[in-house]
């Protein structure tokens, strides 16, 4: 295959990444320090250069495509990839004890292979072409499918590792086949090319129309939406928490890039087709995400489904852009999804590093149980909890709040009110399993009076994280801008 537009500078992050990744794997070699300290400080410091990069790129305005149009250099990549490097690194920060104490730095495997999947969805949130978005996807799922079977001694883990591979290796499957049957139909993988091919009248609706339920099939699976949700709570409480915050953070960006892509900037002329499915599934999700959530006595799989609702939130942002055949809210709603992701990626991390900062070697804080009396024992980080669930519950003033009423605006703008309605009605029944935890924090007797875990650095970062969460709720313009100018100069609508 020949290039004639090749634009490696545009590629310059994944090029970087690749490069420095490969120079820690071989540096790790020759680490004998159990808690691979200098493997740790590399990799933080290769997301530093990665994050000046990129933010180098969104202030001078570089725009472009690569490789013929399989790779896009866009203001919506720069910034899905800037808050992909500050989940990887809060995760990497976060993990950092917990993965020592189990055994889990015996080698480096856990900061390359983290290093790996970024790559992956870079490639995913830069795809221009339907082969690039499963090149991108398949690198990282392989990563993570290694990174959930991490702790090899664990039984746990080692299952939901092989439930993660099995059930992925399906989706990418649904994909693959989707992908070939949109090709067969227009002629070419390029997202430019088939949405020239989709615009107008085509004979092969019904071709196009199939290959769209396999695509999207393909996709739900990788939001962790429902019908496609069965490895989410499985692979959550299975892999080490670590490792699930990892799972639970960047790859959400990353996934919402490509839908982006691939439904928006591809088959817009389909939307009449996909926006129905993304409603049918967007509800599934609000409706089986809470309440199975309220039936949970394990935290992370009370999140993993909690976090099935909440992409449901994102597809219908999503959904919401197109009504009837026309795109005059778009801008505003994919700007509410792209601001609900990001905020729902920020509020995972500090959930999930909290539970990392109560866990020990010996003790892994998964239930809900554990988390009683944490007001007594360090008030701080139990106000860090509140804001935490408040924000996922959606309750004022915290960001989470924001973050739903821009979705909920979106809806009724397009006088889609049934399911703003529908909406509204699970997100009050998913405020009892998070107000539940508040009630185990502050008004339970502590189980346990060990001291609180984690280094200074850890407590500075999830500090910072959880006051983030309620500044971004009062001052939310800034973050919704970023979201609105990256969406405006990116999709061509």
């Amino acid at each position: 295959m020949e290039f004639a537009n090749l634009n490696l500078s545009l590629v310059a992050p994944e090029i970087t990444l690749l490069v420095l990744t490969s120079a820690i794997l071989l540096i790790d070699l020759f680490v004998k320090d159990e808690g691979r300290a200098l493997t740790h400080i590399l990799s933080l410091l290769t997301l530093v250069v990665l994050t000046w990069m990129s933010l180098s790129d969104l202030a001078s305005g570089v725009q472009g495509t690569a490789f013929d149009g399989m790779y896009v250099a866009d203001s919506l990549a720069h910034v899905l990839k800037v808050f992909s490097y500050i989940a990887v690194g809060v995760a990497l920060i976060y993990g950092k004890g917990y993965a020592k104490d189990r055994g889990m730095l015996r080698g480096g495997e856990l900061y390359v292979l983290s290093l790996l999947a970024l790559l992956g969805q870079m490639v995913m949130i830069s795809a221009g072409n339907m082969l690039t978005i499963y090149l991108g996807l398949e690198l990282m799922s392989l990563s993570f499918y290694a990174l959930v079977a991490l702790r090899r001694e664990h039984t746990v883990s080692t299952e939901a590792a092989m439930k993660y591979f099995v059930l992925g290796a399906l989706a990418s499957g649904l994909l693959l086949y989707g992908m070939s049957m949109i090709y067969g139909a227009t002629g070419t993988l390029n997202l430019a090319g088939i949405a020239r091919a989709t615009s107008g009248a085509t004979d092969n609706h019904m071709i196009l129309v199939f290959g769209l339920v396999f695509l999207v099939a393909g996709l739900a699976f990788k939001l962790g939406v429902v019908p496609f949700h069965m490895w989410v709570p499985d692979v959550y409480q299975g892999a080490p928490t670590a490792v699930t915050l990892l799972l639970g953070g960047a790859p959400k960006l990353a996934a919402f890039a490509i839908v982006l892509r691939l439904l928006v900037d591809g088959l817009f002329g389909l939307a009449a087709d996909w926006q129905p499915m993304l409603a049918i599934m967007a509800v599934l999700s609000l409706a089986i995400g809470n309440l199975a959530a309220i039936m949970q006595s394990n935290i992370k799989r009370m999140l993993a489904y909690s976090t099935i609702s909440h992409m449901g939130f994102v597809l219908l942002g999503l959904m919401s852009g197109v009504v009837e055949g026309s795109a005059f809210n778009a801008q505003n709603a994919y700007t509410s999804a792209m601001f609900y992701v990001v905020v729902y990626v920020l509020t995972t991390l500090s959930s999930f590093g909290v539970l990392m900062l109560l866990s020990r070697s010996g003790f892994e804080c998964e239930n809900v149980d554990d988390l009683k009396g944490l007001n007594r024992r360090n008030p701080w980080f139990a106000g860090v909890m509140l804001v935490q669930m408040f924000s996922l519950a959606g309750i004022p003033p915290t960001v989470g709040f924001y973050a739903k009423l821009a979705v909920l605006q979106s809806l009724i703008q397009t006088n889609h009110v049934a399911l703003a309605v529908v909406a509204v009605l699970f997100s009050l029944i998913g405020a009892f399993y998070y107000l539940r935890v508040v009630k185990v924090v502050y008004f339970d007797d502590p189980v346990d009076q060990a001291p609180l875990q984690g280094s200074a650095g850890f407590r500075t970062v999830l500090s910072v994280n959880g006051v983030l969460l309620l500044v971004l709720g009062v001052f939310p313009a800034p973050l919704v801008a970023l979201c609105a100018q990256a969406i405006s100069s990116s999709l061509a609508l």
